[in-house]
């Protein structure tokens, strides 16, 4: 029996259940888990379903689907389960060993295709685990010309999906329509909250009592992007700035690795500026 997931978004009408589950039944898929969830402020639909059997003809099922449901209903069928990755770096390494180590034990979900940085200070790390580190130096370039040189090594590979992992250059909006809906950044506290250098000084000398981070999908709007997961440590007045770095530099890895989860195992769907997240 081979594995597949269904994903679904459309208008809400009354029977989208039924409909979907009877096209599935006749071409003898068995449902073993059905998440919906309707936004009734936008009558919109979403389905995520895990279905176990033989499927000859992915397309002539999708066809199928699509007869039953509403006009410009987007449905995905996904039998390849592992999702392959680029990430991106500066010079921060604590985001991108969690992924290398998870990806070296194989619990990662994806398959890291490359890391690319534009600096060389994690270059012996990724090395040393067996990915290749391509070295990209901004320096005396305009952003047209980096992002270039970036886009052609990832275009080597079959990527699904790119993780900035503490990567600290701001993207152009050309880089990101590129890359659509496939860019997953993490940032370093709630958004919008303490922008610009020295995130976590910033939040020492204002005697905040929680840090947090949020990991989102990126789009022209700088950190604005639909948000996929957040969450918080508490802090207090014994908190100095290096225990500050180090709690969050903790839960940002706790952020990143349980966004990129939710994503590899196709669990999210982006709906305007929000998701809709199936744990």
């Amino acid at each position: 029996m081979n594995a597949l997931t269904v994903l679904i978004s459309c208008r809400d009408q009354v029977g989208l259940v039924t409909h979907i589950t009877h096209v599935l039944a006749a071409y003898q898929l068995n449902i073993i888990a059905m998440r919906e969830f309707v936004d009734e402020a936008n009558k919109a639909f979403f389905t995520r379903i895990a279905c176990t059997g033989e499927l000859e003809n992915p397309e002539k099922l999708k066809k199928k689907l699509l007869e039953n449901l509403p006009n410009a209903a987007e449905v995905n069928l996904i039998t390849k389960q592992e999702k392959q990755i680029a990430v991106l770096v500066t010079k921060e390494y604590h985001c991108l060993a969690e992924i290398l180590i998870k990806n070296h034990f194989k619990t990662l979900g994806a398959n890291v295709q490359c890391v690319i940085g534009n600096y060389e200070s994690l270059k012996d790390f990724t090395g040393k685990i067996g990915i290749p580190y391509f070295y990209v130096d901004h320096n005396n370039k305009d952003k047209s010309e980096f992002e270039a040189e970036v886009k052609t090594i990832i275009n080597q590979f079959e990527v699904d999906y790119l993780v900035l992992a503490k990567f600290m250059r701001i993207l152009s909006a050309d880089f990101v329509k590129d890359y659509a809906g496939k860019i997953i950044n993490i940032h370093h506290s709630f958004l919008p909250a303490f922008i610009g250098a020295n995130p976590y000084r910033q939040a020492f000398e204002r005697g905040v009592k929680i840090i947090g981070a949020t990991a989102h999908f990126v789009t022209d709007n700088l950190d604005e992007g639909p948000i996929i997961t957040q969450h918080t440590n508490h802090v207090d007045h014994n908190f100095g700035v290096k225990e500050m770095v180090h709690a969050g530099k903790e839960i940002e890895k706790k952020v990143l690795l349980e966004a990129l989860e939710l994503i590899f195992e196709d669990r999210v769907f982006v709906s305007g500026n929000k998701t809709v997240v199936f744990k």
